[in-house]
C-alpha cells in the first residue's frame, strides 16, 4: 500500500510546504493579529513535515528514520490544529481550507503508514 506513495511523499509534502507559504502570505495580507500569529505557527508546523521527511532519507538507523518520521506526524497533527484554528474562528472561511486540511489528513495517513512499515521491518521499501 505505502509502495504507491514512496516515490511522491516528499513531492507532496514540499507541495504542501509552497501552499503554506501562499496561505501565510494571504493572512499576512489581513489586518488580523490572531491571523499573523496563528499563520506563523502553522507555517512553521506544516513547512517542518517535508524538512523531517527529507532528513528521514538520511536516516542513520531505521530508529532514526523512524524517529523522523514520527516528528513529521506529530507536525502533521499540529499543521491540523491551527488549520482548524483558522476556520473555527473565522479567520479564513472553512471552504477555503478543506482542500488543505483534507491534504494534511492525507500526508498524515501516508506518513503513519510509512512509520508503521518501517517498524515492521520494510524500511527498504518505504525509504526511496
Amino acid at each position: 500500500m505505502v509502495e504507491q506513495y514512496r516515490p511522491d511523499i516528499r513531492k507532496r509534502a514540499f507541495q504542501y510546504s509552497l501552499r503554506a507559504i501562499k496561505l501565510y502570505h494571504a493572512l499576512q495580507e489581513g489586518m488580523d493579529g490572531a491571523g499573523w500569529v496563528i499563520g506563523k505557527q502553522f507555517l512553521r508546523a506544516a513547512t517542518s513535515i517535508g524538512a523531517n521527511v527529507e532528513e528521514a532519507q538520511a536516516g542513520e538507523t531505521r530508529a532514526d528514520f523512524v524517529h523522523k518520521y514520527g516528528t513529521a506526524q506529530k507536525e502533521a497533527r499540529e499543521s491540523c490544529y491551527w488549520l482548524g484554528l483558522l476556520g473555527e474562528s473565522a479567520i479564513v472561511p472553512k471552504r477555503r481550507l478543506t482542500p488543505l486540511i483534507r491534504e494534511t489528513e492525507e500526508l498524515y495517513a501516508v506518513i503513519t503508514a510509512i512509520i508503521r512499515n518501517a517498524k515492521n521491518g520494510s524500511k527498504a521499501r518505504v525509504n526511496g
